[in-house]
């Protein structure tokens, strides 16, 4: 009974805490947005809820959102400064994801992913989506999308489990999929993944990391959100058995072991909800910035206190995680006040970092601005 009670006590608060009022005005929340010493973080463009982003032809950036449109913003190619930000499709089921191929633009749905053709030069008089394949589920629970193309030329397409849990595996859910540019050959790359909506392929290795939501209602503590590396195509990440490599399912776990799944790259805290990541490219940040991956923390809802509502960086060597630390700060306040939540992270051609916001309707721009010698990210103890 006592337990019982504790548990409902802890449902209450992660409820209140929910529901808490939330503060998101971009000109608001860049005012309490830090970031270390030697770079600039400042206000790039205004967009209605942005999500993934992804660049197109040079001087173009779109943003999915979970309200029904893509938009473009046109930036210009050499100062980076942002220009008009257009509507380029609307009545979508929560197009989140956007990834752009050879002049047209992907765009996903709930159960189905569409094209923009020739996009670039036509954002005044946006053509009609196009359907690519609608060979996935309808159901709306973590049924938006984040996809990229990959090195192989595939479009990546995650498709969550429509549950806080539930072993749905079977019929085509919580896995990561891929298929050729024409929607042909669809298969699964990743299993047990609950709701991954971000991913990236590191540079050199080539593999495939991923970010993934944790499961619900456990405590505040745990599970563990993840950060995910994929060694072989169709491995199993332990949904809905076992959560963070560690913590076997009361309800799907019985007669599991979390030794048959494959562990985390590295353990997140639990509900930070992370989202967009990618891995440095550039030229412009310090050479110890090359190869970090930036991964967005959306920020809990289902906390007693709030966690996440940053940006991070993983410090990689060897293909292993040595380090995750903050790298951009300030969107929860004092008292839990919310100035913001993180979606994605996007490198622009000159090496700056933009950072996405659904809450504020912004778009950010990091930028360096001190000496060019080199600087490490500072490191915590691997785990």
């Amino acid at each position: 009974m006592i337990r019982r009670l504790l548990t409902v006590c802890a449902l209450t608060l992660g409820f209140a805490a929910a529901l808490a009022p939330v503060s998101a005005r971009a000109d608001t929340a860049i005012d309490h947005l830090t970031v270390p010493p030697g770079f600039t973080i400042e206000l790039w463009a205004r967009v209605d809820n942005p999500r993934a982003m992804t660049l197109g032809a040079p001087g173009r950036l779109y943003a999915g959102s979970r309200e029904g449109h893509v938009s473009a913003v046109t930036f210009d190619p050499v100062t980076m400064k942002a220009g008009k930000t257009v509507k380029i499709a609307r009545g979508l089921d929560m197009p989140v994801g956007v990834a752009w191929r050879k002049g047209e633009l992907f765009v996903s749905s709930v159960d189905r992913i569409v094209k923009l053709p020739g996009i670039d030069a036509r954002l005044d008089a946006p053509p009609a989506p196009v359907l690519v394949s609608d060979r996935f589920p309808d159901e709306t629970s973590h049924g938006w999308k984040f996809i990229a193309f990959g090195p192989d030329d595939k479009l990546y397409v995650p498709v969550g489990a429509p549950c806080n849990i539930c072993d749905r595996g079977g019929e085509g859910f919580a896995n990561i999929m891929r298929m050729n540019p024409d929607g042909s050959a669809l298969e699964v790359v990743a299993r047990g993944v609950r709701n991954s909506v971000g991913f990236d392929w590191q540079p050199g290795s080539g593999a495939l990391w991923f970010t993934d939501n944790g499961r619900d209602w456990l405590g505040d503590d745990q599970p563990a959100c993840e950060l995910n590396k994929v060694t072989k195509a169709g491995e199993h990440f332990g949904y809905p058995y076992c959560h963070g490599g560690t913590v076997l399912d009361p309800e799907f776990g019985q007669g599991k072991s979390c030794a048959d799944y494959t562990p985390p790259a590295w353990r997140l805290g639990a509900h930070v909800a992370p989202l967009g990541m990618r891995f440095y490219t550039g030229a412009q940040f310090p050479d110890s910035y090359r190869g970090v991956l930036f991964v967005a923390e959306h920020g809990s809802w289902n906390r007693s206190k709030r966690d996440g509502y940053r940006v991070m960086m993983a410090h990689l060597e060897g293909g292993r995680v040595v380090s995750y630390t903050p790298f951009v700060e300030g969107f929860l306040g004092r008292s839990d006040a919310v100035f913001g939540r993180p979606a994605d992270v996007q490198q622009l051609p000159d090496g700056s970092l933009l950072v996405s916001d659904d809450a504020s309707d912004a778009i950010y721009r990091v930028r360096w601005n001190g000496t060019r010698q080199a600087q490490s990210p500072s490191r915590t103890t691997a785990h």
